[in-house]
């Protein structure tokens, strides 16, 4: 795949068939907008492209990013897996929010990108006030042999897949329904950093985490099992999310990884985080003993889930 980041750049590409928008987490109902096009795209011998914007929208419009999925990094590693040609990579400008709908249809689709067809998702919105939608897609494109395609919100196990649902799981902490709705483990990248080294009194020395990406949705408070990869290398692990309320309470939240089996140093180095389970919600125990002993009995359910799995 190929990250294309000037609409220029895209003049080559093969009368492309593309489709628009953030696509955060690129989950189960973005795919089933991704994966038609891109076979389809192949078996006509044309570019499929997917056209994003980073930093989101909103950033650019002054308002509130939403807590992200994915990040820029993440995003293209996800869709380079699924065989997508080309990412063209826009910043979203307040000049470009306050084209007309008519006038996205005519020079950025038509006059800058040159589609041959567009795929889009039941609630694709564009232009000022968000009011371009597929009836007047195909109303301008129709007419000019451009084929427009809507696909249908998608389901799993009867819920209808979104970024926003998968956003609400991940803040409950439902760590499983999140992964079912992405199709992968939910995860994140951060950097080792120094603590307090608690941990290693305890017998249980932890990495504290820094999530590389401020903007990445951190899970829940609470214990989790997860994998992680270190140089290259998959290792298991359990890991807290919260605020330590036994030991001080601090405030703002703190990411602890205790790795299993693993000897080493950690400092400054980057570790991917794949959540595959939680255990149990963050509890306040009455001495450092109590905590001890239920991070004895965290390890045993984790190492268990792991010989099972």
């Amino acid at each position: 795949m190929q990250v294309l980041s000037r609409i220029e750049e895209a003049k080559s590409l093969r009368n492309p068939i593309v489709t628009i928008g953030t696509f955060d987490g690129v989950h189960l109902g973005h795919q089933q907008i991704l994966l038609p096009m891109i076979k389809k795209a192949a078996s006509l011998g044309r570019d499929s492209m997917m056209v994003t914007f980073d930093p989101h929208p909103r950033v650019a419009l002054g308002q509130d990013p939403p807590q992200l999925l994915s990040t820029l990094p993440e995003k293209i590693k996800l869709l380079e897996s699924i065989g997508l040609n080309y990412l063209l990579v826009l910043p979203f400008t307040k000049r470009f929010s306050e084209q007309s709908a008519e006038d996205y249809i005519s020079q950025f689709l038509l006059r800058d990108l040159s589609i041959s067809e567009i795929v889009i998702g039941y609630d694709h919105r564009f232009g000022k006030d968000r009011k371009g939608d597929v009836q007047l897609l195909r109303s301008l494109l129709l007419p000019k042999q451009i084929e427009v395609t809507e696909i249908a919100a998608q389901q799993v196990n009867e819920i209808t897949v979104s970024s926003t649902k998968i956003r609400h799981a991940l803040k409950e902490g439902q760590i499983e329904i999140a992964g079912t709705l992405l199709g992968y483990n939910y995860g994140f990248a951060g950097r080792v950093i120094h603590g307090k080294r608690l941990g290693r009194t305890l017998g249980y020395p932890t990495a504290n985490i820094e999530p590389i990406d401020s903007q990445k949705l951190i899970p829940k408070n609470g214990v989790y099992i997860v994998s992680c990869i270190i140089d290259s290398k998959l290792f298991r692990g359990m890991m807290n999310i919260g605020n330590r309320p036994t030991i001080n309470n601090e405030p703002g939240r703190s990411i602890e990884v205790h790795m299993l089996d693993f000897h080493g140093d950690l400092y400054d180095k980057t570790i991917e985080i794949s959540c595959l389970k939680k255990i149990r919600d963050e509890i306040k125990f009455p001495d450092l003993e109590a905590l001890k002993q239920q991070l004895n009995h965290d390890e045993k359910i984790s190492r268990n889930f792991f010989s099972l799995n």
